[in-house]
């Protein structure tokens, strides 16, 4: 078994109305069920996106500095994330494909080692 990451970046998501987004937490929630059904499920979470929450931690200097804020400008802020553990790639696809079509925009599969 090896884990997986499936992830989105929240630029993906595009603009979409209240009842569109009230219509795809049930879809995502049904699939992150049948994940625990299927014992893969890892972890499963939608990312805060107040910016004003975030903090960065910086040790390139040598010595840890932790500042309020994001360290990536906010469109490349990660939305959510799933990890699974499952046999391989093919299954780690196949779940991610669910994972895409209920939230409905795009998403990143990673293998994590």
């Amino acid at each position: 078994m090896s884990h997986y990451i499936i992830y989105f970046n929240q630029q993906w998501v595009g603009d979409h109305s209240p009842e569109w987004f009230a219509g795809r937490g049930p879809l995502a929630n049904a699939v992150v069920d049948d994940m625990k059904d299927a014992g893969i499920l890892v972890f499963a979470a939608g990312v805060d996106e107040d910016d004003d929450r975030a903090f960065t931690a910086d040790a390139t200097g040598g010595t840890p500095v932790v500042t309020p804020g994001s360290f990536a400008p906010t469109e490349q802020r990660i939305g959510g994330l799933t990890i699974i553990d499952v046999a391989g790639d093919d299954d780690a696809k196949a779940w991610a494909g669910r994972v895409a079509e209920a939230c409905g925009w795009p998403q990143e599969v990673r293998r994590v080692e």
